[in-house]
């Protein structure tokens, strides 16, 4: 049985249902451990392709898993899935100009919709492989809400649910194409909850303490704190509660929410107590009290070297989407919308990218048609932070990029939302099922691969994955 084949064939022969349920989440856009018709209908749609589905997984509602075996023994394959939306960035898909389906509501900014059909369909090729070559072995999708959020596959990972697998692969929108060779920050974040006392400001200010007096200087001492850290460390946050609205009533409660990255957990954990310690002292100097909540934490994500080569070996197969002149136009049109600011640093990436002959042409038709082979060279620490570095601590897992949209275009914008919905996203996405149903199947062919990958785990967590949050950090679904 020609592998490629198999999967090129099996996902262009479900390719329209598989669009139709990328348009159905696009529309959803539903906010993180809000997604209960994304997860519905991903799951209704398991259950129509063969797989028994559990839901309510590791105590969170809209997380869940479906799977296949066939036969005893052989190995286990998983993806992961995502279905969350980010807030206020609705856009109509396709459309180059400023254009919300609906003012401020939710919109896929990081192209999840497509993530997550596009694993969906690579697990449904998977059982139909399983089936048509008559070897053993399960295959598992896995539902994994609020990516965006506070994560949940720290919390799957913490319940044990990817114990089960021999390796797990995964796959993320992107402007390029290539073994994702990042390595992303771990992070931590909590709640903190100051108490005070209120009073008349005008009339008996003495007798109040202020709550929000307590959170600005928290906000005062962790600036300061910035210059004695690693310069690789992040610190972020965000008022959620200002305490009302009335400026002649002392505040009696205030909640600040803080966020911190490092390059590894360890890292993290260290500048998270410093924190707590800031939060602290400015409690005490303003006579109030706070409570931190810790809610949230990832692991940094680092691909497994093992597999790393198997899974670009299948991306060079099956090749980078087949982009038209319709599709250079529609891309183009994305990155012109840009502010000019916004332009300037991405025509200066265009240039260290692709020269001062060749930036221009790369302009006029800016969509990735090349799949970048894997080098453990090239491993560099990013910024950002991933749940699935949770996943990769705990089994074997690899994250492929696949461009669904214009080269420069960053996550997290209404342009990479409308990108998603588009006939780009759609390239993208059926190109990264193919993919990853290919990486699966070769990887099923090589135990000694798979042995040496989760060698490489084990010394990387001791023999045993340990969630950066302690067992009482339940999934904080209402608070965060």
């Amino acid at each position: 049985m020609d592998k490629k084949q198999f999967a090129t064939e099996r996902v262009d022969r479900i390719a329209r249902d598989m669009l139709t349920i990328r348009d159905r989440l696009f529309a959803f856009a539903e906010l993180p451990y809000r997604e209960f018709k994304s997860a519905e209908l991903l799951s209704r749609v398991l259950r129509q392709y063969g797989f028994a589905v559990t839901e309510g997984a590791a105590g969170i509602p809209t997380c869940f898993y479906g799977e296949f075996s066939n036969g005893e023994g052989g190995m286990t394959v998983g993806f992961l899935g995502e279905y969350d939306a980010l807030d206020g960035l609705s856009q109509k898909a396709g459309c180059t100009v400023r254009d919300p389906v609906k003012p401020n509501a939710p919109g896929h900014g990081c192209g999840h919709c497509c993530l997550g059909v596009g694993a969906l369909a690579a697990a449904v090729v998977m059982r139909e492989y399983l089936i048509a070559a008559g070897l053993p072995g399960r295959v598992i999708y896995f539902g994994c809400p609020a990516e965006e959020g506070a994560g949940a596959k720290q919390f799957m990972a913490r319940s044990g649910l990817f114990d089960g697998c021999d390796f797990i692969y995964t796959w993320h929108p992107a402007g390029r194409n290539g073994v994702d060779v990042s390595h992303s920050n771990a992070i931590m974040g909590a709640n903190f909850y100051f108490r005070g006392r209120t009073a008349h400001a005008g009339a008996t200010p003495y007798l109040g303490r202020s709550a929000l007096d307590a959170a600005e200087l928290m906000s005062v001492g962790c600036n300061y704190m910035r210059e004695h850290m690693i310069p690789e460390a992040r610190i972020h946050y965000a008022y959620i509660d200002a305490g009302g609205t009335a400026p002649n009533v002392v505040q009696d409660r205030a909640t600040v929410r803080y966020e911190v990255r490092a390059p590894y957990v360890e890292q993290v954990k260290e500048l998270y107590q410093r924190v707590v310690k800031v939060a602290q002292g400015a409690a005490m100097m303003t006579e109030t009290s706070v409570t931190p909540e810790l809610a949230m934490a990832f692991t940094e994500y680092l691909p497994n070297l093992a597999l790393s080569p198997i899974v670009s070996r299948a991306m060079e197969e099956i090749g980078a989407p087949a982009w038209d002149e319709s599709d250079y136009a529609l891309a183009r049109a994305y990155l012109e919308s840009f502010p000019e600011e916004t332009k300037e640093v991405l025509r200066e990436e265009f240039m260290e990218a692709y020269g001062e002959d060749g930036w221009q042409s790369r302009w006029e038709r800016p969509l990735d048609g090349e799949i970048r082979p894997f080098s453990p060279a090239d491993i560099r620490l990013e910024a950002g932070s991933t749940d699935v570095g949770d996943v990769g601590c705990a089994v074997p897992c690899v994250n492929l990029l696949v461009a669904t949209g214009a080269i420069g275009t960053t996550a997290h914008t209404w342009q990479f939302t409308g990108q998603a919905g588009s006939v780009l996203g759609a390239k993208g996405t059926l190109t990264a099922a193919k993919m990853l149903s290919l990486a699966a199947m070769l990887t099923m062919e090589d135990p000694e691969a798979v042995a040496q990958a989760k060698a490489e785990v084990k010394e990387r967590n001791g023999g045993k994955y340990t969630c950066p949050l302690p067992d009482d950090v339940l999934p904080p679904i209402d608070t965060y």
